[in-house]
């Protein structure tokens, strides 16, 4: 019996479109795994029919974060085919208004990777663009770097970031004559990810689509070179700071760096060594890529575990700090002992928005401009006032906080930095954490710490706390429900005070465009804002409560603002939990 045969008790349709992909898909791997699904849904296998279904439930979405899915045959997953498709649609885009376009081409180590990134020189180079390919698998700040560094129009990132490892993405960045000054180097937004859309949506049969054999330039290792020359200037700390604190550190600082399984590792290493750090010890289980993520759940260093590897040989080595970026080394976490170097139950990570506030401490200047998510703490706006900065608040992803007109420094809760824009306009793991350890550096120098820090932010700023609640579904249609459940019945009180402002982020707020989001305030302050996630199948809510800490208080007013304020905040997660009906 043929593979046609066989798949005649499937839907006329999905059978349809699951053979006409078979027909123009360009890899013949990927013609076999549809074709085999196609005979076994024909032998009454379900569970190969529904693979099916979803697999061709609809074109993989092209939008302002690129294309991110599952690897896999089929127009719902990460392939050959789709890759194709969204070359030459932002070919046609780019070769539409500009004459000879400059492209660069960049890609991790994840699965497909390489296969996606030669595709996208070929289909670019036919289309009449100049394509630079990286030299070999490098973090996406440095593809971000590349972009303005070589004056390109747009730059291509094949990564799927964080993602777990089943999953491959496709990331696009405008510079040069695309992308305007405030948008050099950064990430495409409305209304450019529709046009590109458009464009993907307008392309013909693969069989016909023109494919270049040559033509491409594959840049040489002087592209990293620059990119490392310009973050070690750009993170040297000034020559006052270095004046008021001139005595020697006690010791080296001895720093644990863990990449999390991606291509940071050897980069990151390099930006220590050049720094003068001479006592990094790097996580030999996590410091090769590995597709495969074997010693973490998910490779994102936020998640519940990822760090633990990391923390233990801290704790073994007695080490001072702890530094982790993501896969593809644009987002950057730290973790430092609250007491004995050497007590593994001491040690504690930072999250997302106490090192942002660490960083916003350090770069807040007269005439800076600090900017953060709408999700990320109020704190950063407290720390720009306290140092006569400007604040700017952004939407969420540094698509758009990268936008935000003289940027200084920006952040999101979601661990990413961008301490260097002028350098790289986007979040970049190995410059915050090398301007983390220059900061631990120096502390030491003083007999102080990050913790040290944040303590000094807290008397000033008040206590912020913050903590996610974060419900990832198999389902997406219950993260939709849940959204209008919340705005049809907002909840009329969280953690004990009445919610006495209801805010729909689809109106737009504080000046920003719309975007689908909710933000509840609270008689005592505190602050929720609820999203769906736009990378990963979650709904996320951010909470966030404020405990002022009297002046003058030491270290006991401190922590009882801290234990008031963690109760209050664990009060609120508990009921914004209930609110969404599907925690």
């Amino acid at each position: 019996m043929s593979t046609t045969d066989a798949a005649t008790d499937l839907p006329d349709e999905l059978r349809a479109r699951a053979l006409a992909w078979v027909a123009d898909d360009p890899d013949e791997g990927d013609r076999e795994e549809l074709r085999a699904l196609l005979a076994a849904a024909g032998r009454g296998d379900a569970a190969a029919a529904a693979d099916l279904a979803d697999r061709f439930s609809g074109a993989l979405e092209f939008g302002t974060a690129g294309l991110r899915g599952a690897i896999g045959a089929g127009e719902h997953r990460m392939n050959r085919a789709v890759v194709q498709r969204a070359a030459a649609g932002l070919g046609a885009w780019l070769t539409a208004r500009f004459e000879r376009p400059r492209v660069v081409v960049g890609l991790d180590a994840r699965n497909g990777s390489r296969a996606f990134a030669d595709d996208s020189a070929a289909v670019l180079t036919a289309a009449g663009c100049e394509v630079l390919l990286l030299p070999r698998p490098l973090p996406t700040p440095v593809l971000a770097f590349a972009v303005r560094h070589l004056g390109a129009d747009a730059g291509v990132m094949v990564t799927a970031s964080h993602n777990p490892a089943r999953d491959n993405g496709y990331k696009v960045y405008l510079g040069g004559r695309a992308g305007g000054e405030e948008g050099r180097g950064v990430q495409i937004v409305p209304p450019v990810d529709g046009e590109i859309a458009a464009a993907i949506a307008a392309v013909g049969p693969l069989a016909d689509l023109p494919r270049a054999q040559q033509g491409w330039r594959v840049l040489g290792e002087d592209v990293l070179a620059a990119y490392l020359d310009a973050v070690l200037a750009a993170t040297e700390l000034p020559r006052e700071q270095a004046a008021a604190h001139e005595q020697a550190p006690p010791r080296e600082l001895r720093v644990v760096t863990t990449a999390m399984h991606g291509v940071g590792g050897p980069v990151l290493a390099e930006a220590l060594r050049r720094a003068g750090f001479t006592d990094v010890h790097a996580v030999p289980e996590q410091a090769e890529p590995d597709p495969a993520f074997p010693t973490v759940a998910f490779p994102n260093p936020e998640e519940p575990g990822a760090l633990d590897l990391a923390l233990d040989l801290a704790a073994r080595v007695e080490a001072d700090l702890v530094l982790a970026v993501d896969p593809d080394a644009d987002r950057a976490c730290a973790a430092v002992p609250a007491g004995a170097r050497g007590d593994r139950a001491s040690w504690r990570q930072l999250s997302g928005d106490e090192l942002g506030w660490v960083l916003g401490e350090h770069l807040a200047a007269p005439g800076a401009v600090l900017a953060c998510s709408v999700v990320s703490s109020q704190g950063l706006a407290r720390i720009a006032a306290a140092h006569g900065a400007r604040f700017s608040p952004a939407l969420t992803g540094f698509k758009w906080i990268a936008r935000v007109p003289g940027i200084s420094f920006g952040y999101e809760e979601a661990i990413g930095y961008c301490v260097a824009p002028a350098v790289v306009r986007d979040k970049d793991g190995v410059s915050a954490s090398l301007l983390t350890a220059r900061l631990a550096r120096r502390l030491l120098a003083a007999g102080r710490t990050l913790l040290d820090v944040l303590d000094d932010v807290a008397r000033r700023d008040g206590v912020h706390v913050t903590g996610p609640v974060s419900i990832r579904v198999d389902d997406l249609s219950l993260i939709g429900a849940a959204m209008a459940r919340l705005r049809e019945r907002p909840p009329a009180a969280l953690g004990g005070a009445a919610v006495t402002s209801v805010e729909d982020l689809r109106g737009g707020v504080d000046g920003l465009p719309p975007t689908d989001g909710l933000r509840w305030r609270t008689a005592d302050g505190a602050r929720v804002v609820v999203r769906p996630s736009g990378t990963e199948p979650k709904l996320k809510c951010y909470c966030e409560v404020v405990v002022d800490v009297p002046d003058g208080g030491g270290d006991e007013a401190l922590a009882d603002a801290r234990c008031g304020a963690a109760a209050r905040l664990e009060a609120v997660r508990r009921d914004v939990r209930a609110a969404t009906g599907i925690g």
